[in-house]
């Protein structure tokens, strides 16, 4: 039998007025809930209620994990400055990683990740190919100093999350198991009730050149994803763009006087043509102070990722050094560009025969200037960031776009880590080689308020039955009394005994605080227990979801709720169960 909570006995704050500093729905709502609170600027303390639902998660992710085959270990946060320096990353991480020194002047570092640790943990113990494949992961607290936390738990500088490292003998097999990991983290999204995709993603600061993110869509995101109904889905970061630029032709090329014109949106205006006919010009240079010029569609954005793995070190030309360079800043084309210069055009525009840009002069622009006649590009590649009506990738068809919170991912390392840290094992063959590795990390603090945001009205939280803090919570309307109370602690038994986490609500408080609160906690299924109905044999039920209410017999109250709960049960690998209570109201 479950425990039985009680609201009188519960440490759970509620608030009526929003936070003034929640910035979105998840971190309003948490707070007023009495779920969190916060201590400082991108650190939050967990109350009862939200612990329990960040252990949910935790346990559905365990679940998954171990089914997947992989084993749980938990590693230190604080690790040694030296490991790092191995990696290469010490440098490299930036200001987000944060720093410390010990009282004997050892330099450590509170873990935002943990590739450095998991790989000195194994490169003296797994030495043959005969002990791999091996999955290690652990959930644990991480540190991220944000140079500006916001979005309550969504970018926070301590944030809970689970991060497992698999070691293999080969890339045959670190696909494997970077496929079963996907299918994992696709059924724990699943399972907390997520509307999810998973997206083409970049590697960021953790490396390795294959990876995919699962997002949960939501307005509050700030990543912006694109999606086809063929199946496609790519972080706009990540994602190959086919942009479609609107074709402008004339006879032949024409110097346009074009006074006051210096951005993509007033040349559009004042050619009366749209922004998808120009192209957008970009002046910087490369790692040895090159000048590089670069032309996009004028409808999309350089995509900086992109970019950098053209042209490494690639920075931007400030105003001064575009007049160094010669260059007119706002008039900028590739007529008659320094010979010097490195020309790229993003591969979209290579069918386009005819250009709108500017003519580097000042308050002038070129129409119909023709690519291979008046100008030549030196090299064509993949610039600008993808965005919605570009072309898939896959079938081509327009892409639809969305917003989404980045709540899982993984990623194939291959040996970049292993190699730089000295970390081998023997072949078949009987040479050291490095391990073939994977990354795969799931927020769990980043998903509880994924959740939140998914799941909400303007009356509260809507938990999902598989990660409420409790199922079903009995709400007495008197307390004190010797029928309305036992009835309600009665049925609280009785639930608990075939499974439910229930909470009844025995505070002496009006009707109305405790159904503002059972909405604002975010209950599945409320349960109101009343002298009127009991005169009849009946209790209302509430479905928060929907808002359904129904008046249930008490003699097939305990029917229709076991029935839930075995469809519950028989669920607890395949969804949120939603579905569990529409018996009830069927």
């Amino acid at each position: 039998m479950n425990q039985i909570l009680h609201m009188s006995n519960l440490y759970a704050p509620t608030l009526k007025e929003d936070p003034s500093d929640a910035d979105i729905a998840s971190a309003r709502l948490l707070l007023r809930a009495g779920m969190l609170r916060k201590t400082a600027s991108g650190v939050y303390t967990f109350l009862p209620l939200g612990w329990r639902v960040l252990h949910k998660i935790e346990d559905i992710v365990r679940e998954e994990m171990d089914a997947a085959g992989a084993q749980e270990i938990l590693m230190p946060a604080l690790q040694p400055a030296k490991l790092w320096h191995e990696s290469g990353r010490w440098d490299d991480y930036g200001p987000e990683l944060m720093r410390l020194t010990d009282r004997h002047d050892n330099e450590f570092c509170l873990g935002p990740t943990h590739e450095e640790l998991i790989v000195d943990l194994v490169r003296n113990e797994l030495r043959s190919y005969k002990e791999l494949p091996v999955n290690l992961y652990q959930i644990q607290t991480k540190y991220r100093d944000e140079i500006r936390p916001r979005f309550g738990l969504l970018r926070s500088r301590e944030f809970i999350m689970k991060d497992a490292y698999s070691f293999n003998a080969s890339q045959e097999s670190v696909q494997e198991t970077y496929d079963a990991m996907g299918e994992a983290y696709k059924k724990i999204c699943d399972r907390c009730g997520l509307e999810w995709r998973e997206v083409e993603a970049d590697g960021g600061q953790i490396g390795g050149s294959v990876t995919a993110e699962f997002m949960a869509l939501a307005e509050s995101g700030e990543a912006e994803l694109v999606y086809c109904s063929c199946g496609y889905a790519a972080d706009a970061e990540a994602g190959a763009c086919l942009a479609r630029p609107t074709l402008y032709e004339v006879d032949a090329m024409e110097k346009i006087a074009t006074p006051g014109v210096h951005t993509i949106a007033e040349l559009a205006a004042f050619l009366d043509i749209p922004e998808s006919s120009t192209v957008k010009a970009l002046s910087g240079k490369d790692a040895e102070g090159n000048l590089v010029c670069l032309f996009i569609p004028g409808d999309h954005e350089l995509n900086e990722l992109k970019i950098e793995g053209v042209v490494p070190g690639f920075a931007l030309l400030t105003d001064e050094e575009m007049k160094d360079f010669g260059l007119c800043k706002g008039s900028m084309g590739p007529v008659g560009l320094p010979e010097s210069a490195r020309v790229i055009a993003c591969a979209s525009l290579q069918a386009v025969p005819q250009w709108v840009v500017g003519a580097n002069e000042d308050g002038f622009h070129y129409v119909g200037a023709r690519l291979g006649q008046d100008f030549s590009v030196d090299e064509w590649a993949d610039l600008s960031a993808v965005k919605p009506g570009d072309g898939c990738p896959e079938c081509g068809l327009p892409l639809d776009g969305a917003r989404g919170i980045e709540v899982a991912q993984i990623f194939q390392l291959g040996d970049k880590y292993s190699r730089a840290m000295g970390a081998t094992f023997m072949d078949e063959e009987g040479n050291e080689v490095p391990f073939f590795m994977g990354c795969y990390g799931v927020g769990i603090s980043r998903t509880l308020a994924a959740i939140v945001e998914q799941h909400n009205d303007e009356h509260g939280i809507m938990w999902p039955p598989s990660v409420a803090p409790a199922q079903v919570c009995v709400v007495p309307l008197t307390v004190g009394d010797d029928e309305v109370q036992p009835m309600a602690e009665k049925i609280a038994r009785d639930l608990a005994e075939i499974g439910f986490e229930v909470v009844v609500d025995d505070r002496d408080e009006r009707a109305g605080v405790k159904f503002n609160d059972a909405d604002l906690i975010g209950w599945p299924v409320q349960i109101v227990v009343g002298k009127r109905g009991l005169k009849e044999n009946k209790v209302e039920v509430k479905l928060r979801r929907t808002g359904e209410k129904k008046d249930v017999s008490l003699d097939t109250l305990a029917e229709l709720m076991g029935f839930a709960r075995r469809s519950m049960r028989n669920n607890t690998r395949a969804g949120a169960g939603y579905g569990s209570f529409d018996a009830i109201f069927g």
